[in-house]
C-alpha cells in the first residue's frame, strides 16, 4: 500500500512528477483576450502578443505586421472620410 502513495501524508507534496498539475496561464494570455485586445486597442495590445509564451517568434512578427498594416489602412480611410466630410460641409455652405 505504501508503494502506491501519490502524496506525502505529512507535507501533502506529490511523490511522483507525473501527478503534478500543469501551471495555469494568465487570463490575459488566452486567445480570446488577445483577439479582443487587438480589435479594440489595435497596436496598443501588441505587448500581449509579444509576452505570450505560447506563440512562436514568427507568429508574433506576422501578427505585428498585420496589426500595423490594418492600422495604417484604417488611418488612411479615416483621412479620406474626413476630407469627404469637409467637402460635403463646404458644398452645403455650412462652414
Amino acid at each position: 500500500m505504501r508503494g502506491e502513495a501519490i502524496k506525502c501524508r505529512f507535507c501533502n507534496e506529490f511523490l511522483d512528477d507525473s501527478y503534478k498539475p500543469k501551471p495555469k496561464t494568465k487570463w490575459y494570455y488566452s486567445t480570446s483576450a488577445i483577439v479582443i485586445g487587438l480589435i479594440t486597442l489595435g497596436p496598443l495590445a501588441l505587448p500581449l502578443v509579444w509576452n505570450d509564451p505560447k506563440y512562436k517568434v514568427n507568429t508574433k512578427v506576422i501578427l505585428t505586421i498585420a496589426v500595423i498594416a490594418v492600422t495604417i489602412w484604417l488611418c488612411y480611410l479615416m483621412g479620406n472620410l474626413y476630407k469627404q466630410f469637409i467637402k460635403d460641409i463646404n458644398s452645403l455652405g455650412l462652414n
